[in-house]
């Protein structure tokens, strides 16, 4: 995008509101090309969005003051900063920018130790051998026994399973395939940029809006997923099997998958030594308060403690599936095809064909197969089917849940450095049974997560410096199916936090805060614009009592649901077994069929789902 003096002024003077290079902020002739190339990452809605917002704050103060922000002294640019923030929605959006502005001035500004940290070690493995192509090489008519289109956790699950027996699988992904040496080398800001969908953009709209990171690779999310993998509860199995009439969850018949995904991935709990502080702390405080917690157990072979698998793991450590089932589909004589868009499934007289992608050029490639497993994730699937006809089930993208989190902070004595240490490392489950509340203390790559921090200017910059005293919790609930996936070209996701759940994230913030103390902390911030952070655990009850659930900053990490399987006709746009109803040939083996929240991070549930329906696949007689 091209970007005139006037807007490179707006993202300047953006950046001197929000953290001012008097005090130590950004230098704006290294921030604005930064911001600017982020910004050229995302979909054009979002560039537009932050362009438009970078220069009504700026026109805000020429219009109140006769200059532009970035010439103004610190002391005049607080005055504009507090009209702005006397008004709620100015204040929203002006904590939306900031967001932003952090993220890329932290990248920037601990990009050395990131990349020192990634660059310690050798790689625990080498890349994986794959047979794959881009699509500018393939040719533009082939033919495979089945195609999976994506080949996140449950494609390449269901890829596996086609290709041992006997069927020729090819697995078709949008993204590109990364490697270790990227990992490595490249500046985290691009690494963030070049592995998520929409750049790291996407947001589930409602009342709260909730930040909604998908990955888009080969090895889908799992490239940048915590590793943290939880069996699915069996209750939540008996629930799906009896309220639902998902009949392959029926613990005798899923329990077994699960005992394969957990091989696959090599499962195992976060050994201490390499923990870190932010974990232990956790542990710390919930044995002070008698809670059930212990070390999470996650598919990270070798872990160096890093902190980095949100952005690609720099030892090739965390085992996503583009290092264990892709590979071991390729051994049995799957194809994958990379940088390649399907457009729509081929259909003749009600029975899959093939599907037509597209090339990053825009030309067509068709690949005949007489089955198609849908792998998509529970955002991209509902899309795919209608833009093939396929989708016109009442219930097709509704459905959705999330996985709502949020997020505190505690400020100890000593030192913290919750970025050294696993990202994603401890698991408290004492209210995980009775209100649906899982926590987990989860940090972030350094200067990539700083949105508990309130405040603006030399505030802000000051706690930015003291973030290394800063222990980290997250605490994800199991939420109803209130959102919504709309389109076919590109995916609009509603979601409106139900009341319940809202008051059980609220709840979480209270035991997240109380954890903290007892660990230690002398003082915790709760994440919620308008509360001061807190200096005493009997501050807590008072100053949650009046907060309003649709003021918290929520972010999600795990939509499920939009294509839920069942024996409901009315209720569920999949089958039990996995097929899509009224089609023959036409199956969904990801997220999107899990039929509620499995309450804990799905990604072994969808694996195994996946290995379930692919095992009810039978070879096409040709």
């Amino acid at each position: 995008m091209f970007m005139s003096s006037k807007l490179s002024s707006a993202l300047e003077s953006l950046s001197s509101l929000i953290l001012p290079p008097e005090y130590g902020g950004p230098e704006p002739t290294v921030f604005v090309p930064r911001f600017k190339a982020f910004l050229d990452a995302q979909p054009k809605a979002v560039s537009i969005a932050v362009y438009v917002g970078a220069t009504l704050v700026n026109t805000w103060a020429c219009l109140t003051t006769g200059h532009s922000l970035s010439s103004l002294p610190p002391s005049r640019r607080e005055q504009v900063l507090e009209g702005f923030l006397r008004h709620k929605q100015t204040a929203l959006a002006l904590e939306g920018l900031k967001t932003l502005v952090l993220l890329v001035a932290g990248s920037e500004r601990f990009k050395d130790e990131i990349l020192a940290s990634a660059k310690s070690t050798s790689p625990a493995r080498p890349d994986a051998v794959l047979d794959i192509a881009s699509a500018e090489w393939w040719p533009s008519r082939s033919r495979f026994d089945a195609v999976i289109v994506g080949s996140g956790a449950g494609g390449a699950m269901a890829a596996r399973t086609l290709a041992r027996k006997g069927m020729a699988v090819l697995i078709v992904e949008e993204g590109a395939r990364h490697g270790v040496e990227e990992f490595r080398t490249v500046h985290p800001l691009e690494r963030f940029a070049s592995i998520y969908r929409d750049g790291g953009s996407t947001m589930a709209l409602g009342v709260p809006p909730v930040v909604l990171p998908i990955g888009r690779a080969v090895g889908g999310t799992t490239v940048i997923n915590s590793g943290t993998c939880y069996r699915t509860p069996e209750e939540v199995m008996l629930r799906w099997r009896d309220e639902e009439g998902f009949v392959l969850a029926d613990p005798e018949l899923f329990n077994p998958y699960l005992d394969e995904v957990e091989a696959t991935l090599e499962v195992a709990p976060v050994r201490l030594e390499v923990m870190g502080e932010n974990g232990k702390l956790a542990l710390e405080g919930a044995k002070a308060l008698g809670w059930k917690a212990s070390p999470l157990l996650r598919n990270a072979p070798g872990c160096g403690g890093c902190c980095q698998c949100a952005i690609g793991c720099p030892r090739n450590a965390k085992f996503g599936v583009h290092l264990n089932a892709l590979p071991q589909a390729c051994q049995d004589g799957a194809k994958i095809l990379s940088d390649a868009r399907v457009d729509k499934i081929l259909l003749e007289n009600g029975h899959a064909k093939g599907v037509v992608a597209r090339r990053k050029g825009g030309s067509s490639l068709i690949i005949h197969a007489d089955v198609v497993v849908v792998a998509c994730g529970a955002t991209e699937t509902p899309l795919l089917l209608r833009r093939s006809g396929i989708g016109k089930h009442p219930k097709l993208g509704h459905n959705l849940a999330i996985h709502p989190g949020v997020g505190v902070g505690g400020r100890f004595e000593e030192e913290v450095v919750a970025w050294r240490g696993v990202l994603q490392s401890a698991g408290i489950e004492e209210f995980h049974e009775k209100y649906g509340i899982l926590i987990e203390a989860t940090s972030t790559p350094p200067g990539m997560g700083s949105i508990i921090l309130q405040g603006y200017g030399k505030h802000l910059l000051d706690e930015l410096d003291n973030s290394v005293h800063l222990a980290t919790l997250g605490a994800m609930v199991a939420d109803g199916p209130a959102g919504r996936v709309i389109g076919n070209k590109n995916a609009l996701i509603f979601y409106n936090l139900m009341r319940k759940d809202g008051k059980k994230l609220i709840k979480a913030i209270e035991v997240m805060a109380k954890l903290l103390f007892a660990a230690g902390a002398k003082e915790v911030m709760t994440g919620i614009p308008g509360v001061a952070p807190l200096h005493k655990e009997d501050q807590i009850e008072s100053a949650l009592s009046n907060v309003n659930f649709r003021d918290l900053h929520l972010a999600a990490f795990h939509p499920t649901g939009t294509a839920a399987a069942g024996s409901n006709p009315d209720n569920h746009p999949v089958l039990p077994d996995g097929r899509l109803r009224g089609v023959q040939g036409v199956w969904l083996a990801d997220a999107s069929i899990l039929p509620t929240c499995p309450t804990v991070n799905p990604q072994v549930s969808i694996m195994a789902a996946a290995l379930a329906v692919a095992d009810g696949i039978s070879k096409p007689l040709m």
